[in-house]
């Protein structure tokens, strides 16, 4: 699917169709993204480490909190959607770890 920049969109089905497409290349990062969390917590089994790494999740919120100011979208918004995930793939991480035990 073509991108076609906000301004381009006409209408609402456009927009929607923007939305749609944007929608479908986040599912694939966090597509992209899981796989890693997947690599972190075989690595993490053998290293016997914890699944919840709080300096690390507090620099992972640093950095989206950065770019999110640095591309005009709420720092606040992005800091919600990440603490989210980030609490999301410590609970995965934490069952797989209890699991293979």
């Amino acid at each position: 699917m073509a991108f076609r920049p906000p301004a381009e969109c006409a209408d609402m089905s456009l927009v929607r169709n923007e939305i749609d497409r944007l929608d479908a290349a986040l599912v694939e990062l966090i597509a992209e993204r899981f796989s890693y969390v997947e690599r972190a917590w075989e690595i993490k089994l053998e290293e016997n480490a914890a699944a919840n790494v709080p300096w690390r999740n507090q620099q992972v919120i640093d950095k989206v909190r950065a770019h999110a100011e640095a591309n005009g979208v709420s720092p606040d918004l992005v800091e919600a959607l990440w603490r989210q995930m980030i609490g999301w793939f410590i609970q995965y991480e934490e069952e797989k770890l209890r699991r293979k035990e």
